[in-house]
């Protein structure tokens, strides 16, 4: 578990740099630019899949009952 959480993190890290360095040069190399970005979005979308969302866990009881009416 532990090397899938660090192939995410060099990927993010590594990604945002060449993105970062292919940027900053003065005539931008957009091959470069695009494989950074998308090593870094590659990490970031492997990372996120690992989260929980907030949805999945079972919905909790109301303090608020509800009566039933009698109709007599």
């Amino acid at each position: 578990m532990n090397f899938y959480r660090l192939i995410n993190v060099l990927s993010i890290v590594i990604g945002g740099a060449v993105a970062i360095f292919a940027q900053a040069e003065e005539k931008q190399n957009t091959y470069l630019l695009l494989g950074g970005i998308v090593l870094l979005m590659f990490g970031v979308y492997r990372t996120s899949r690992n989260i929980p969302n907030k949805f999945d866990q079972p919905e909790e009881e109301t303090y608020v009952k509800t009566e039933k009416i009698n109709e007599d």
